[in-house]
C-alpha cells in the first residue's frame, strides 16, 4: 500500500508520490491548540483529518512519530486571563484539558508526544542564538528578538506572496525594527506579564519560535510532514520556514493544510462558535457521529456546518453501524478488520475519502444483499472490509472508546424496535393483520425497514 500512497503538497501544490526520508519511518508535526478557550468543530477538524493521515500511514506499514504540540503562552491567553480573572497557567490548563476531552470523544489518538509552548523555552533560546550568530535575527537592546526577513531570500514560498507587499507585523514597537515586516521571536516582559530570563533580556517567545523549537526537538532538523490548518500558512508557518531555513534546517518535507469548517459562508470562529463548541454539540450527537460527519469530506475541501448536514450523515453512519449489527448478530462473531482494494486504492491518493465511502457503500450494498440471501462467507467478507475501513476512519462501532457513548443510543433504539416488534408479532398471532400492518408503516416512517425473512425478523435503519 505505502508504494502508491500520493499527497498534495501545499508548498509544490502538486499531488505527487509520498516518499520518507527513511524507508518505513514518518515524522509528523501538528500544530495544535491555542488553549485559550473551548474547541469548536472547527478546531477539531485538524485533529480528525491528520488522524486519520496517522492512521492510514500505520496502517501502510510505517512507523510513526505524531507530534502536535500546545501553545500555552500567548497573547490570547493573557487576555483571557484577565478577562477571568485567574491566573494565566489556570486558563491554559482549563483548556488544555478541555481539548483533550474533545480529542478523545472524536477517538483522535494521543500523539507520540505533545509539547508544551513554556517546556521549551531553553531550546528557543538556542534557536534565537543560532539565529543571532549567523545574521539571520537581531537584538536591538530593548529586549526583543526580531528575525530579518529580508536576510532569507526563500521567505514567502509557500503563500507566494511578496515581501514588500506585506503590511508591517504587529507584533512589536516597530520603533526597533529594522524593516517593519520583521517578526518578533521574542517579546520584551510587561509588567504583570509571564517572563522568562534570557541573554537579551526577561521576556517570552513569539509564537512562531516555540513551533519551529518543539519541531526541531522531537523531529530533527528535517522531517516528512508538517500539518495544520489553512489559515496557518501565512504567517506562522511561513515564518516558521523562515526561522528554520534561517538556522541552516531542511525542516518539513511536505506541507499538508486542512480547509475550515464554515458556518454562514464564514471561518469557523469564536463569534460563530459559541454554539458550535464540541462539548455542546456532543449533547445531541454521539462522539463517532460527529467525528463521521467531520472526516468525511476530503480535508482540502471546505465543510459548510449545518445541523441537518450532521444529522444526514449520523444516519448514514447508523445504517453502515446497523449492518455490521446484523451481520454479527448473524456470524455470531465480530469479524476482524481487513482493508480492501478499492478503499486502499481511494486513500492512496491524497486520502480521498469520499471515493473510499462510495466504496464502503457498495460493500454494504452487496452485504445486505448477502444477508437476504443467507449468504455467510459474503457477509462476513462484507463486514470485515467494512470494519477496516472504519477503523481507518476512526468510527469502528466496536473500538472500546466508543463504547459507553453507543450503548446510551444505541441500545435504546434496540429496545424500542424490538417493543414494537414484539406488539407486530403479538398482532400477527392474533391474526390482526391491520394492526400488525399499521405497526410496520409506524416503524417505516421513522426510518426503520422490517424485513421478514426464514431466519426471522431483522430491521435496519432506511
Amino acid at each position: 500500500m505505502s508504494a502508491h500512497l500520493k499527497l498534495y503538497n501545499t508548498a509544490t501544490r502538486q499531488v505527487a508520490d509520498f516518499q520518507p526520508l527513511k524507508p518505513g519511518q514518518v515524522g509528523i508535526y501538528l500544530c495544535g491548540a491555542t488553549v485559550q478557550a473551548p474547541p469548536h468543530i472547527g478546531h477539531v477538524r485538524s485533529g480528525v483529518n491528520f488522524d486519520i493521515l496517522r492512521r492510514w500511514l500505520t496502517a501502510s506499514g510505517f512507523d510513526v512519530t505524531f507530534i502536535r504540540n500546545v501553545t500555552d503562552i500567548d497573547d490570547k491567553i493573557l487576555h483571557k486571563a484577565a478577562h477571568e480573572e485567574i491566573p494565566w497557567w489556570a486558563v491554559a490548563q482549563k483548556y488544555e484539558r478541555a481539548f483533550t476531552e474533545a480529542y478523545r470523544a472524536l477517538n483522535v489518538l494521543p500523539p507520540t508526544y505533545e509539547p508544551r509552548a513554556t517546556g521549551h523555552i531553553t531550546q528557543m533560546v538556542e534557536l534565537m542564538e543560532l539565529l543571532i550568530a549567523n545574521g539571520s535575527a537581531y537584538a536591538p537592546g530593548n529586549g526583543d528578538v526580531y528575525l530579518d526577513v529580508r536576510h532569507l531570500k526563500s521567505y514567502l514560498t509557500l503563500s507566494n506572496q511578496k515581501l514588500d507587499d506585506l503590511q508591517s507585523a504587529e507584533d512589536a514597537d516597530l520603533t526597533y525594527k529594522k524593516d517593519p515586516r520583521d517578526f518578533a521571536l521574542w517579546k520584551a516582559a510587561k509588567p504583570g506579564d509571564p517572563s522568562w530570563p534570557t541573554p537579551w533580556g526577561a521576556g517570552r517567545p513569539g509564537w512562531h519560535l516555540e513551533c519551529s523549537a518543539m519541531a526541531h526537538a522531537y523531529l530533527g532538523e528535517t522531517f516528512d510532514i508538517h500539518g495544520g490548518g489553512l489559515d496557518l500558512i501565512f504567517p506562522h508557518h511561513e515564518n516558521e520556514i523562515a526561522q528554520s531555513e534561517s538556522a541552516g534546517w531542511g525542516f518539513a518535507n511536505i506541507w499538508m493544510h486542512n480547509a475550515w469548517v464554515t458556518a454562514s459562508g464564514e471561518k469557523m470562529s469564536k463569534s460563530l462558535g459559541n454554539s458550535l463548541q464540541v462539548h455542546e454539540i456532543l449533547k445531541s450527537v454521539r462522539g463517532i457521529e460527529l467525528r463521521w460527519y467531520l472526516g468525511s469530506a476530503h480535508y482540502r475541501s471546505m465543510t459548510e456546518f449545518s445541523f441537518a448536514a450532521l444529522e444526514e450523515a449520523s444516519v448514514n453512519f447508523r445504517r453502515i453501524e446497523g449492518f455490521l449489527k446484523r451481520a454479527t448478530d448473524v456470524l455470531g462473531e465480530t469479524p476482524e478488520g481487513v482493508i480492501s482494494s478499492g478503499f486502499s486504492e481511494a486513500m492512496n491518493e491524497d486520502l480521498a475519502v469520499p471515493t473510499a465511502l462510495a466504496v464502503v457503500a457498495e460493500i454494504m450494498r452487496l452485504g445486505n444483499t448477502a444477508l437476504s440471501a443467507g449468504d455467510l462467507p459474503s457477509v462476513r467478507v462484507a463486514a470485515a472490509e467494512i470494519r477496516g475501513a472504519l477503523n481507518i476512519l476512526g468510527c469502528d462501532p466496536f473500538d472500546p472508546i466508543f463504547a459507553t457513548s453507543n450503548s446510551s443510543n444505541t441500545d435504546v433504539l434496540d429496545g424500542l424496535v424490538a417493543l414494537a416488534l414484539e406488539q407486530r408479532a403479538a398482532a400477527r398471532d392474533r391474526k390482526d393483520f391491520a394492526a400488525a400492518d399499521a405497526i410496520r408503516d409506524q416503524i417505516a416512517a421513522l426510518g426503520v425497514v422490517i424485513e421478514d425473512t426464514s431466519a426471522g425478523t431483522r430491521w435496519s435503519i432506511s
